[in-house]
């Protein structure tokens, strides 16, 4: 290739080396991510831009850019050019809105983190204009938390720079709603709830009420319907007959719906019923028969009795929970049949193991039946919880190759005291939510990154080894973070019920009734570029649907720079990749490699039962974890997978089989591309994951 451009001139003024395999690499992107198959032509393509570029003269990166769109036109690929200047043009609008605001990020961020941080995050005035810049959002949320502080005799100067920072590095970032309300009008801070359904119209609807008050905060909901009479039932007072619990949903399902029009995110929903209600056949195939529910997850308490009689082929009793009586006695295993068969078919029901919940309640004189919307948070009636986590790949020392455990210590420690803050500065939406939630203080400090750590690390995330370090980092944060609670118990005093605990026996105070949880961090992996929870990644490769119909093919950053370090990067081997997502049938690459970069679907699901019961063993509330099964997985590995679930003592389960929704963030084309919305960044498919 000629080479007659010495040094380009990148948009702050600085110069660098002319590299042509960058414009070589961007036009053969644009090419897959168009689904045009020539993408071979973009070797002489760039010569026909580098030809267009003045000799001798240094050219900014806007000049080669416009060469780009011109010569893709006039070589006739006016989709690529049309695409290709559109990505452009929003990454422009980014960079300008950056320059108003006077944004100098301490850390670079992604542009897709920019893109969701204006679009849902950053404040806006009246007229819908962004007044805020992502170091504004910080500032400001750190304030309102540090502010807390005072109310203890402490100094909100100590700790605000100190929640800026780990914010602002993005090593640590709280769920989302403390980021859209921290200091602003609605205040609403707490991302997870739970409300109690009792069996009269006049409960449904003004729990109804409090449902809406919460999804305008950002907050998603849970609900038990498992007290509601079954279809059929009488209805003494009208002399008429039950619509029971599934028609119910429906009525909140509708209203979340109007709700998310003009809401920040989407609004969440978990509905649970008993294995032993009436109506548990129409529960769960509910998203079977009818595309109904969408904003809804929907699981089965599961008790042990009803596993053990699952085992033995026994049968079990429906009862109507208005009589206590049972209407007829059917065989356990028909239920878990028709559960598995339903999951198979569309991700729904999952699995709340209810019993090993409330095992480790820490309150347990008053038990829990419900969970949040992804089923991570086990919650008391009216009770809601301050969910945040701490990025992984931030707590590598990139000089050794080596988690630094000090680091994530200090994390730990002031991540516990943000989200205690949190539970103070919180407006709450409903009254008795604010005292059902400061009786019990619960916050749940979880982790994202962990796929990132494990690249980062060398480590497979199929292995033992993962296994074993997934055990030994929660047993780590689970430990820290009890220190600082009983540390701020003694200071602030204990969370109210103390003493109707399980930690009065072994502690003298402890600030929270909870403090650990594994979120499936949607949107704030976004932000701070990571992956997903816990979640593995789910491809190595795909095409980013980007504002007004543009479309990108994105690399995961982690795997790119591993093929250029090793001298595999090549235009051929990334078209390879990007149809696939998967690499693990490309003997061109490394089997070290190959082994290191495993996607959700290349993972056995057991294994993805085994990480996730490994941290739910150093966690006091539950994990969001999504089994991604393949397509064409049979029907048994789903039983298998429910299975092993409750063997390793998880508290629930949900399963994915690909291409089982209508609709799904991640989909792979007719020719198995996979492609994801312009905000996704995750790696938790369908509606699993709550963004």
């Amino acid at each position: 290739m000629s080479q007659k451009i010495q040094q380009v001139q990148k948009r702050d003024g600085r110069l660098v080396d002319f590299d042509p395999d960058r414009i070589k690499y961007a036009i053969h992107r644009a090419f897959i991510a168009m689904r045009q198959e020539d993408g071979e032509v973009a070797e002489e393509l760039t010569e026909r831009v580098i030809d267009k570029l003045p000799a001798g003269e240094t050219p900014t990166i806007e000049d080669i850019q416009e060469k780009v769109i011109e010569t893709l036109r006039e070589e006739g690929y006016e989709q690529v050019a049309n695409s290709y200047q559109t990505y452009q043009e929003e990454k422009k609008k980014t960079r300008d809105l950056k320059e108003q605001l006077g944004y100098k990020p301490n850390i670079k961020m992604s542009i897709n983190a920019l893109a969701v941080l204006r679009k849902r995050y950053l404040l806006k005035n009246e007229e819908g204009e962004v007044v805020e810049t992502p170091e504004g959002m910080f500032e400001r949320v750190a304030k309102a938390i540090a502010e807390v502080d005072e109310n203890y005799g402490d100094h909100p100067s100590e700790s605000e720079p100190v929640f800026y920072e780990m914010m602002s590095t993005l090593e640590f970032l709280p769920n989302s709603p403390t980021l859209f309300n921290a200091n602003a009008p609605l205040g609403a801070l707490s991302a997870c709830f739970v409300l109690p359904v009792e069996d009269s119209l006049d409960s449904i609807f003004s729990i109804l009420k409090d449902m809406v008050m919460i999804e305008q905060g950002g907050g998603g909901v849970g609900f038990n319907f498992s007290e509601l009479r079954p279809e059929g039932d009488i209805v003494k007072s009208t002399k008429g007959v039950a619509s029971g619990p599934v028609s119910f949903m429906k009525v909140f399902d509708t209203a979340t719906e109007v709700i998310k029009q003009g809401g920040k995110r989407r609004g969440a929903l978990m509905g649970i019923l008993d294995y032993n209600h009436p109506d548990i056949f129409k529960f769960t195939t509910s998203k079977v028969e009818e595309d109904i529910l969408r904003n809804f997850n929907i699981s089965v308490n599961a008790t042990d009795d009803f596993l053990k009689a699952v085992k033995e082929d026994e049968e079990v009793d429906l009862v109507n929970p208005r009589t206590g009586e049972s209407t007829r006695q059917v065989s356990a295993r028909e239920i878990w049949d028709n559960v598995v068969k339903s999951a198979w078919q569309t991700g729904d029901p999952g699995l709340i193991f209810i019993d090993e919940v409330n095992r480790h309640n820490p309150t347990p004189k008053w038990p829990i039946s419900a969970t949040n919307p992804c089923g991570e948070q086990p919650l008391l009636p009216y009770e809601s919880c301050n969910l945040g986590s701490i990025n992984l790949t931030k707590m590598v020392d990139g000089e050794e190759g080596e988690l630094d455990w000090d680091k994530l210590g200090r994390t730990v420690h002031h991540a516990v005291h943000f989200l205690d803050n949190v539970i103070d500065a919180n407006k709450y939406p409903v009254d008795k939510i604010a005292e059902q939630t400061r009786a019990n203080r619960k916050i749940g400090l979880g982790v994202m990154g962990f796929a990132d750590m494990l690249i980062q690390l060398g480590i497979p995330y199929d292995s033992d080894e993962a296994l074993e370090l997934a055990e030994e980092l929660m047993e780590f944060i689970q430990k820290k973070s009890k220190e600082k609670s009983v540390e701020l118990g003694r200071k602030r005093g204990s969370f109210p019920n103390f003493g109707e605990s399980i930690w009065k026996e072994d502690y003298e105070a402890m600030r929270n009734a909870t403090t650990t949880t594994i979120a499936p961090t949607g949107t704030i992996s976004i932000i701070a570029n990571c992956s997903s929870g816990i979640e593995p990644l789910f491809a190595i490769s795909y095409i980013r649907n980007v504002l007004e119909g543009a479309r990108l093919l994105e690399i995961n950053p982690l795997f790119e720079k591993v093929m250029k370090d090793r001298g595999f990067y090549s235009s051929e081997l990334l078209d390879k990749v990007s149809e696939k997502g998967s690499i693990q049938d490309m003997e061109d690459i490394p089997a070290d490699v190959r082994e290191l970069f495993k996607t959700a679907l290349d993972i056995n699901p057991e294994q993805h039962v085994k990480i996730q019961a490994a941290f739910q063993q150093q966690v006091d509330n539950s994990v969001s974890k999504t089994i991604n099964l393949p397509e064409d997985v049979p029907i048994d590995q789903v039983a298998k997978a429910y299975g092993l679930a409750y063997e390793l003592k998880c508290k629930g389960i949900t399963v994915y089989r690909y291409g089982s929704k209508k609709e799904q963030v991640l989909e792979i084309s007719r020719k198995d591309r996979i492609e994801v919305g312009p905000e996704y960044a995750g790696s938790c498919p369908g509606d699993k994951c709550y963004l």
